[in-house]
């Protein structure tokens, strides 16, 4: 069996926004040379995400709104977490709700989707350089 690694970089102007990260996996998934087996992605940090959807506008726009309604950024004073002089306990609870990885099927060398599927990088305290995993093992 073999086995792929590369790290992608990402630093979202905003505090919340999603990035469809499919073309650099393929990238990846290309260079790996692995015909058959699975692409694991994740984010590196405790506040963005990994997740499969639909690439579709409305989505991503109704995605921001349905979180914020759960973890509302402000008042900050609400977490607990925010009480050490941060103010992104809202992103830590987006994150856990996203999810933090993927795990995809290679299939004749290529990601088997389901149809509309891609991966997204799922950003919640943006701003700053943030790292995703691309981990590939198979034959």
């Amino acid at each position: 069996m073999k086995s792929y690694r590369k790290e992608l970089f990402f630093e979202v102007p905003e505090r919340m926004g999603f990035v469809n990260i499919t073309p650099q996996v393929e990238e990846a998934l290309r260079m790996s040379g692995i015909r058959e087996g699975l692409a694991l992605v994740n984010a590196m940090h405790i506040t963005a995400s990994v997740f499969i959807n639909d690439d579709e506008r409305g989505l991503h726009h109704d995605y921001a709104q349905w979180l914020e309604r759960l973890a509302p950024h402000a008042p900050i004073g609400q977490y607990r977490h925010n009480d050490t002089g941060e103010d992104n306990a809202d992103a830590h609870l987006k994150r856990q709700v996203m999810g933090r990885e993927v795990v995809v099927a290679v299939t004749e060398g290529r990601l088997d989707f389901g149809t509309w599927e891609q991966i997204f990088y799922g950003e919640f305290d943006g701003r700053r350089r943030k790292r995703v995993l691309v981990k590939i093992i198979g034959e």
